[in-house]
């Protein structure tokens, strides 16, 4: 069998919107230079009768006639569902959605991932074979399906994505099943990897463990990286007294209540600055995009690695000291700042200059 192979991505660098199609901005994307947008569907939201009415499906289409090029991930959220029985109407049903999804989909985009995070969303005690078994036979359908498509629009089909392999309790039997299904098909191009890490040596150690155990012709997706477990190790830090004293707060006060403060009333973007730019474990990692993107593109492996673009946009609730803190990821800034006159978004300190700089680094 001969696969099709697209000329290479060479290591791009694009925008993350994760479920919120929705909320794809192409003057944002215009503003950094990005070419590459990145996001899943929830196959279970999915009408299977009105597929090309979905907001989120709509908005990808106009983002493929704006000319930009597209990674899906194609989610099946088994978080309180147990995995049908191969051959049971359920897994009947879920076949069924996938080829009417697929219908819509399949010539439209770049880069097609069979799965989100399969291994976090998974009911407690199942991620076993029975989800081996279960996303297999997915990947099966995909690759019958793309082999049908006799044009130039077949796209690339990843699968994944994979978190803190990088840890080696996480390297279960399932992991390296999965890892090993994705080598054995020649149709698939490589794995998907979400290396949010608290530390680069956390993602270069994923990949020492990933890369080894794929074809030497694989590649790899890294659809979500980040350091949000090395901010997060801060939140219950005293912010800096420059800040405190400038802005009239508590001296002693925690960066996680700074924060929270400032989703409940959002700042100028100075002053938000302001607040990040005298966080020294903060400031330490202000070049990560470009490091991390070095070192991806470093193994010569590397299709493409996308942003978080919608962080914690809307979000009014408290951050816990003990919270995810997705808001000090995005390339643009989160709730916590104003939004400027013409109700555009403020660039996020100092990541959008970085997404910039390594578009090509």
């Amino acid at each position: 069998m001969t696969i099709r192979r697209f000329p290479p991505a060479l290591g791009g660098l694009g925008a993350n919107y994760n479920e919120k199609l929705t909320w794809i901005n192409h003057k944002e994307l215009q503003q950094v230079n990005a070419t590459w947008i990145r996001g899943f569907i929830d196959m279970h939201q999915i009408d299977t009768k009105h597929v090309t009415q979905d907001p989120n499906i709509q908005a990808l289409f106009r983002a493929i006639d704006a000319g930009y090029k597209i990674v899906l991930s194609l989610k099946w959220n088994y978080s309180e569902l147990s995995f049908p029985l191969i051959g049971a109407a359920a897994h009947t049903i879920e076949l069924q959605r996938l080829n009417a999804v697929l219908q819509v989909l399949m010539d439209k985009v770049n880069i097609l991932v069979i799965g989100n995070e399969p291994f976090i969303e998974v009911q407690k005690g199942h991620a076993d074979q029975r989800l081996n078994v279960f996303y297999e036979s997915l990947a099966d359908a995909v690759i019958s399906f793309r082999r049908g498509i006799t044009d130039s629009s077949k796209p690339k089909l990843y699968m994944g994505a994979f978190n803190r392999l990088d840890l080696p309790v996480k390297r279960t039997q399932a992991i390296e099943r999965m890892i090993r299904f994705i080598a054995s098909r020649p149709e698939l191009e490589g794995a998907d990897l979400h290396p949010h890490m608290p530390t680069l040596q956390g993602h270069k150690s994923m990949l020492e463990y990933v890369l080894p155990r794929l074809r030497p012709d694989q590649r790899f997706l890294a659809t979500e990286f980040s350091l949000v477990w090395q901010w997060k190790k801060h939140l219950a830090d005293p912010v800096s007294n420059y800040f405190c004293d400038k802005y009239a707060f508590s001296k002693g006060v925690r960066v996680h209540q700074v924060i929270s403060a400032a989703m409940q009333a959002p700042w100028s973007y100075e002053q938000w600055e302001d607040f990040l730019s005298h966080e020294p474990w903060y400031v330490l990692c202000s070049n990560f995009i470009t490091d991390a993107m070095t070192l991806y593109r470093g193994t010569g492996r590397l299709e493409v690695a996308t942003c978080g673009f919608c962080p914690m946009r809307l979000r009014k609730l408290p951050l816990p000291v003990d919270g995810n803190p997705w808001m000090l990821n995005g390339v643009f800034a989160p709730s916590t700042v104003r939004l400027r006159e013409d109700g555009s978004r403020y660039e996020n300190f100092p990541w959008a200059e970085e997404f910039r700089n390594a578009q090509n680094c």
